[in-house]
């Protein structure tokens, strides 16, 4: 796929959030692929910003609120094709739990160490380079 292909679809923002020393993974109840395990994410919206569309996604699936803190890069993923952009958030209010019920299945605040089994396939760079910043080493 092609990027051109791939911004003729709505970007897919994910947020990464970082909370009392672990990152919030939500499985899916239908896996793109080998996805399953993944950080809040969706489609942003026309004239939604990534950043705007990454906190919406968060509170939508989770309830959780979260704020932006920074964009931590973007990608066409290597799974699905689609344009990706990754934004790290703090929490600002609520307590995460599977809200779209439709959407997920489970969610999990994941510890630095744990994340491979999770992700067996590795994350995005920025977005591992931001984790192993963020969150402590066992």
């Amino acid at each position: 796929m092609t990027r051109q292909n791939a911004e003729e679809r709505p970007c897919i923002a994910a947020a990464i959030v970082v909370h009392e020393e672990r990152v919030l993974m939500v499985r899916r109840r239908i896996s793109e692929g080998q996805l399953s395990w993944q950080f809040p994410a969706g489609e942003a919206e026309p004239g939604e910003t990534r950043e705007e569309a990454a906190v919406r996604e968060t509170s939508e699936e989770t309830g959780l609120e979260v704020a932006a803190v920074r964009l931590l890069g973007e990608r066409i993923h290597p799974k699905t094709g689609r344009l990706m952009s990754y934004t790290a958030c703090e929490v600002t209010g609520g307590t995460a739990y599977v809200a779209d019920t439709e959407e997920l299945a489970e969610l999990a605040w994941v510890a630095l160490g744990e994340i491979p089994q999770y992700v067996p396939y590795g994350l995005y760079e920025p977005v591992q380079e931001y984790l192993d910043t963020a969150l402590p080493h066992e």
